[in-house]
């Protein structure tokens, strides 16, 4: 099962002399910079911070719907990142400290508005410095040690020349805000280039700390550009929980194996063409010869039903019309059975309303050499509307 939550505050923190005070919170598209001069100095780098909403999370969590097992990843989707070096990492760590603001500003106000998170300050008004005591800091302060040892507090993922968008494990980070609220308050994540060594201090970057990794460096790693929960495209940042619902319970039916899963037919059994956002829907998959051994029954033998594979059979959500892949093949997307048939159910919270979707269904049959993977893929069409 997949089940989604879509960014409640981003905005973009940039260090340039002239924007650190500047606030960004409704700009549609969040970056990860780094300006380098010619003379090999860095001029100015941004950093991400974004924040979701757990509160549906932790009541499905309690009440029995999300298990505690459920991996947690954090969507973010390329909007024409420039001239980007491959293999290259993000990181993201949990934002410490007091609640930031989003605020109003754009990062080409003009004058600029300050009533929101910024590179110096966390809060409207330009009163509350990121950290403040011995060590002040600025662009943000995250922890970079667990408190308590269970979960890791930070994650990070790999760029390649055409791997641009972010899906970042973050299930140690929201299994702490979840679990362990009074230590982690949930203060959203911050993403940016590593600019420090983990065990340098408990919050933040320090100038001068570490010149050698990549937000310090002279090394010119492209300008990262996402989309923001303000973009006007399909394309928000997404906070999605993966889990397996899968079970499977043939009853009296008869297994679909061997020449049957070469030469197999799929379709969906009553597939609607519309469905409401938010709603929970079962699926009933289909899977039967295309050439049926002929054979005397009462009933005809393309009307028998059979099941296909435990564990090997998945679905897929695309776009229709962008091809964009919305929940992939995997753990969280395991076709189940029952005594009737097939089937998978699916949560329409993730699915844009008034967009229209397809399925595509993957088999996976035999092992080792005699393993054997089949698609299916014949239009199988529906519309998530208001």
């Amino acid at each position: 099962m997949h089940y989604f939550e879509f960014g409640k505050r981003d905005t973009t923190l940039y260090s340039g002399g002239t924007t650190s005070s500047v606030n960004t919170g409704l700009d549609e598209i969040l970056e990860i910079v780094k300006d380098v001069n010619s003379n090999g100095t860095v001029g100015n780098v941004s950093r991400i911070l974004i924040d979701f909403d757990y509160t549906d999370i932790s009541q499905s969590i309690v009440d029995g719907i999300i298990p505690s097992t459920a991996n947690f990843y954090l969507n973010l989707y390329d909007a024409t990142s420039e001239e980007v070096e491959a293999e290259q990492y993000v990181y993201a760590y949990m934002v410490s400290g007091s609640a930031w603001k989003q605020g109003t500003g754009k990062l080409d106000h003009d004058p600029v508005t300050d009533d929101g998170a910024s590179w110096r300050y966390r809060d409207e008004e330009n009163t509350t410095p990121w950290v403040t005591g011995s060590v002040l800091t600025d662009g943000g302060s995250w922890f970079t040690s667990s408190i308590d040892g269970q979960y890791e507090v930070s994650s990070s993922y790999q760029l390649t020349f055409d791997k641009k968008d972010l899906r970042i494990d973050v299930s140690d980070m929201v299994k702490n805000h979840i679990y362990s609220s009074s230590a982690y308050p949930n203060r959203g994540f911050i993403l940016k280039r590593e600019s420090i060594s983990p065990t340098d201090y408990t919050f933040g970057y320090t100038s001068g700390s570490d010149t050698t990794k990549d937000e310090s460096s002279s090394d010119r790693l492209g300008n990262l550009k996402y989309f923001g929960r303000e973009t006007h495209t399909i394309y928000p940042p997404k906070l999605e929980a993966v889990w397996d619902d899968s079970s499977f319970s043939t009853g009296s039916l008869s297994a679909l194996s061997g020449d049957d899963l070469s030469r197999l037919k799929v379709y969906f059994k009553n597939l609607r063409t519309e469905y409401k956002e938010g709603s929970k829907v079962k699926f009933q998959v289909v899977g039967r010869e295309l050439y049926p051994t002929t054979a005397f029954s009462s009933s005809a033998a393309e009307l028998t039903v059979k099941y296909l594979p435990s564990a090997s059979a998945f679905y897929q959500v695309k776009d229709a019309d962008t091809e964009e892949v919305v929940i992939p093949y995997g753990t969280g997307s395991k076709i189940s059975c029952d005594s009737t048939g097939n089937y998978f159910r699916l949560w329409m919270n993730g699915l844009q309303a008034e967009r229209n979707y397809r399925f595509c269904v993957k088999v996976v049959s035999g092992s080792g050499s005699d393993e054997e993977i089949n698609y299916y893929d014949d239009n199988y069409e529906f519309r998530v509307v208001r």
